[in-house]
């Protein structure tokens, strides 16, 4: 199945990332729809489109918008799907719609975003766990370098979890400095994030 605008996908697990393993039990951390949190982003790539080119290829993994598999309710409370599906494994996306694609086990930035690690706040006088607006870059489209010290716009930031590392999405032309490390830089990566890893 082939389309003329649009990536086909079909969702890798789940279209929820509801529950836990723990032990031998599993724990429902979960139960209502609308919440994005939980709502799984990988898919794994069915086809690219006809019209255009682009650097994705069918098999690759990516990382996709939380309203692809989400499913919603109306007015009425009917529950519905997103606007991407067409049954319940496949999907419709916009280029716009995937930030992230993974090949021979390496992640991929597409062109126009970034993927920044938090950093822990040094400062014994602020209240917050990170730094505001500073991060290392993870994952880069080419803008900057992976492993900058960088400085991004108020509001430019986006958080996923990928592969259990927390990291924020950040638009390339939103990324307004390059900083000096300074030595005493720590990655933030809260334990939440670490046990939400993906076991394929």
């Amino acid at each position: 199945m082939k389309s003329v605008h649009n990536f086909v996908v079909t969702p890798k697990g789940d279209r929820y990332n509801n529950t836990k393993k723990v032990g031998d039990s599993e724990l429902i951390l979960n139960t209502e729809i609308f919440n994005h949190q939980y709502v799984n982003r990988e898919a794994k790539v069915i086809s690219t489109p006809i019209a255009g080119h682009t650097d994705i290829k069918a098999g690759d993994t990516v990382i996709v918008h939380h309203n692809v598999f989400r499913r919603w309710h109306n007015v009425k409370g009917i529950e519905k799907n997103s606007r991407s599906y067409f049954n319940e494994s496949t999907y419709f996306i916009n280029h716009d719609q995937i930030f992230l694609y993974k090949r021979d086990k390496e992640w991929i930035a597409p062109k126009g975003y970034c993927f920044v690690k938090p950093l822990k706040a040094i400062d014994q006088f602020n209240i917050e766990s990170e730094k505001p607006l500073q991060g290392i870059v993870k994952y880069s489209d080419g803008t900057v370098e992976v492993n900058d010290l960088i400085g991004f716009r108020p509001s430019s930031q986006y958080e996923f979890v990928v592969d259990g590392e927390r990291l924020y999405r950040v638009l390339s032309n939103f990324i307004t400095i390059k900083y000096e490390y300074q030595g005493d830089e720590e990655e933030y990566n809260p334990s939440w994030a670490e046990s939400s890893r993906r076991v394929d």
